[in-house]
């Protein structure tokens, strides 16, 4: 292993944060490093701030693209990493300085790991402990508990292919942990606080509600079906859990992914070509 934790920083319109992120990822006690910091198109002062940090230490590199949205922007980065270690970190939040060093420690003594966070505190508008429900992967099925910036390996994104860009309103995280664990796979929370995630009384989280929290759900339970089904038992709770209403119901009907993933998962076949799915 080469130990190098590549840290992925995407901004939008967040400059005004960037320096308190960055100087999380200046403070670590693990040194071999690098950090990657990508402006997603924003129209802030973002590639000023970012330089600075250039010059203060070979280990930032900066990248500008158009905007595209925040799986876009940590794919890019992701793509000209040289870590075999991945640590996401959105730019208005901060991690501690002993995160990368505990990371990296339960990663050589867990060789099934792929994915280490830790214990979160909120900081900003609203602060205390953040009271995260315990991981599970049957839990995953139903929320996530895991924030974005977790420590994972390089090699698991390219094996799902990245993160997806279609999850273009939010909750892309989850998705990505759905991806990569679905198939097997241990996960580590450190006991001790190494994540802060910021609140704001605007936020992108609190932007995503409504119709843009349904369409996400519905996209994600049809691309995982397999996962969903497995985990939750029957379509029915898979209803329950993410909302479904009847539209989404005739929708799902009419996918000839969701029927095949079905039959693969409890029968071991594939039923495209045996019969055709009436539309």
């Amino acid at each position: 292993m080469n130990n190098i934790v590549s840290i992925i920083v995407p901004c939008y319109n967040q400059a005004q944060y960037l320096d308190e992120a960055l100087q999380s990822v200046l403070n670590q006690t693990y040194q071999n490093w690098e950090c990657i910091i990508v402006n997603d198109g924003s129209p802030d002062d973002t590639e000023e701030v970012a330089k600075k940090w250039l010059e203060k230490d070979a280990r930032f590199q900066y990248f500008y693209k158009e905007n595209g949205g925040v799986s876009s922007a940590r794919n890019l980065g992701i793509s000209h990493a040289i870590g075999e270690f991945i640590l996401p970190l959105d730019a208005d939040d901060r991690i501690g300085s002993n995160y990368i060093n505990l990371g990296i420690k339960e990663f050589k003594r867990d060789s099934a790991l792929k994915l280490v966070y830790s214990k979160a505190e909120y900081f900003g508008d609203k602060t205390g402990s953040w009271n995260l429900q315990p991981f599970s992967i049957s839990d995953l099925a139903r929320l996530n508990m895991i924030f974005c910036s977790a420590i994972y390996r390089k090699k698991d994104w390219e094996l799902v292919g990245g993160y997806d860009i279609n999850m273009i309103h939010g909750i892309e995280d989850w998705e990505f942990w759905i991806a990569i664990l679905k198939d097997g796979g241990n996960v580590f929370c450190l006991e001790t606080v190494e994540f802060y995630y910021r609140i704001k009384k605007m936020s992108r989280q609190k932007q995503l509600e409504g119709k843009k929290t349904k369409i996400m759900n519905e996209y994600m339970s049809i691309k995982h079906v397999d996962f969903f089904v497995k985990q939750l038992g029957s379509f029915m709770e898979l209803n329950e859990v993410i909302d479904f209403n009847k539209k989404c119901s005739e929708n799902l009907k009419s996918e000839k992914f969701v029927i095949d993933a079905f039959c693969a998962t409890f029968f071991g076949f594939s039923v495209f070509g045996l019969y055709k799915v009436k539309k």
